[in-house]
Protein backbone atom coordinates (compact mmCIF):
# COMPACT_ATOMS: atom_id res chain seq x y z
CA UNK A 1 0.00 0.00 0.00
CA UNK A 2 2.79 2.50 1.27
CA UNK A 3 4.97 1.58 -2.25
CA UNK A 4 1.82 2.42 -4.58
CA UNK A 5 0.88 5.62 -2.86
CA UNK A 6 4.26 7.22 -3.29
CA UNK A 7 4.33 5.92 -6.68
CA UNK A 8 1.21 7.95 -7.60
CA UNK A 9 2.16 11.09 -5.18
CA UNK A 10 -0.44 9.71 -2.30
CA UNK A 11 0.07 10.56 1.15
CA UNK A 12 -0.79 9.01 3.74
CA UNK A 13 -1.88 10.96 7.04
CA UNK A 14 -2.62 7.74 8.81
CA UNK A 15 -3.88 4.59 8.55
CA UNK A 16 -4.50 1.23 9.90
CA UNK A 17 -4.20 -2.44 8.06
CA UNK A 18 -6.24 -5.32 10.44
CA UNK A 19 -6.99 -8.72 9.41
CA UNK A 20 -10.26 -8.07 7.45
CA UNK A 21 -10.09 -4.28 6.51
CA UNK A 22 -7.66 -1.25 5.98
CA UNK A 23 -8.38 2.21 6.61
CA UNK A 24 -6.44 4.73 5.36
CA UNK A 25 -6.29 8.75 5.44
CA UNK A 26 -4.82 9.90 2.31
CA UNK A 27 -3.83 13.26 0.68
CA UNK A 28 -3.97 13.13 -3.17
CA UNK A 29 -4.18 15.80 -5.78
CA UNK A 30 -7.24 16.28 -7.43
CA UNK A 31 -6.34 15.19 -11.13
CA UNK A 32 -5.99 11.30 -9.67
CA UNK A 33 -9.53 9.42 -9.36
CA UNK A 34 -9.51 7.85 -6.26
CA UNK A 35 -11.67 4.99 -8.30
CA UNK A 36 -8.49 4.50 -10.23
CA UNK A 37 -6.17 4.38 -6.98
CA UNK A 38 -8.34 2.22 -5.23
CA UNK A 39 -8.73 -0.24 -8.09
CA UNK A 40 -4.71 0.21 -7.86
CA UNK A 41 -4.44 -0.61 -4.53
CA UNK A 42 -6.66 -3.19 -4.17
CA UNK A 43 -5.58 -5.04 -7.56
CA UNK A 44 -1.45 -4.77 -6.96
CA UNK A 45 -2.58 -6.50 -3.06
CA UNK A 46 -4.66 -9.37 -4.22
CA UNK A 47 -1.19 -10.08 -6.69
CA UNK A 48 1.35 -9.46 -4.18
CA UNK A 49 -0.46 -11.36 -1.34
CA UNK A 50 -2.14 -14.36 -3.35
CA UNK A 51 1.94 -15.08 -5.07
CA UNK A 52 2.96 -14.70 -1.05
CA UNK A 53 0.35 -17.05 0.20
CA UNK A 54 -0.92 -19.64 -3.15
CA UNK A 55 -3.64 -21.10 -0.75
CA UNK A 56 -5.20 -17.80 -1.09
CA UNK A 57 -5.03 -18.39 -4.91
CA UNK A 58 -6.92 -21.50 -4.87
CA UNK A 59 -9.43 -19.93 -2.18
CA UNK A 60 -10.22 -16.77 -4.22
CA UNK A 61 -10.20 -18.61 -8.09
CA UNK A 62 -12.49 -16.62 -9.76
CA UNK A 63 -14.04 -14.44 -6.96
CA UNK A 64 -12.92 -10.89 -5.87
CA UNK A 65 -10.39 -11.14 -2.76
CA UNK A 66 -11.38 -7.76 -1.66
CA UNK A 67 -14.64 -6.61 -1.24
CA UNK A 68 -16.37 -4.27 -4.53
CA UNK A 69 -16.59 -0.76 -3.53
CA UNK A 70 -14.80 1.10 -0.83
CA UNK A 71 -15.84 3.98 1.78
CA UNK A 72 -15.10 7.32 1.36
CA UNK A 73 -16.03 10.37 3.18
CA UNK A 74 -16.10 14.19 1.87
CA UNK A 75 -14.69 17.34 3.57
CA UNK A 76 -18.01 18.20 4.12
CA UNK A 77 -18.37 18.57 7.95
CA UNK A 78 -16.04 15.82 8.33
CA UNK A 79 -12.54 17.54 9.57
CA UNK A 80 -8.92 16.06 9.35
CA UNK A 81 -9.82 15.44 13.72
CA UNK A 82 -12.78 13.90 13.37
CA UNK A 83 -10.81 11.00 10.87
CA UNK A 84 -8.10 10.88 13.00
CA UNK A 85 -9.72 10.48 16.52
CA UNK A 86 -11.80 7.42 13.89
CA UNK A 87 -8.51 5.53 13.07
CA UNK A 88 -6.93 6.07 16.49
CA UNK A 89 -10.11 4.55 17.97
CA UNK A 90 -9.13 1.40 16.12
CA UNK A 91 -5.43 0.88 17.24
CA UNK A 92 -4.48 -0.91 20.41
CA UNK A 93 -2.60 0.90 23.38
CA UNK A 94 0.57 -0.29 22.24
CA UNK A 95 0.61 0.14 18.61
CA UNK A 96 1.03 3.88 19.39
CA UNK A 97 5.04 4.05 18.37
CA UNK A 98 4.96 7.24 16.54
CA UNK A 99 4.15 5.65 13.22
CA UNK A 100 1.13 7.10 11.05
CA UNK A 101 0.88 3.52 9.09
CA UNK A 102 0.45 0.65 11.11
CA UNK A 103 -0.20 -3.43 10.83
CA UNK A 104 -2.07 -5.20 13.26
CA UNK A 105 -0.99 -8.48 14.22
Amino acid sequence: MVQICESEDVIILKGEVSKDHIHMHIEYRRSLSLSYLIKKLKGRSSRKLQVEYPILKHKYLGRHFWGIGYGCWSTGNITDEMINEYLEHHRKSDDSGGNNFIIEK
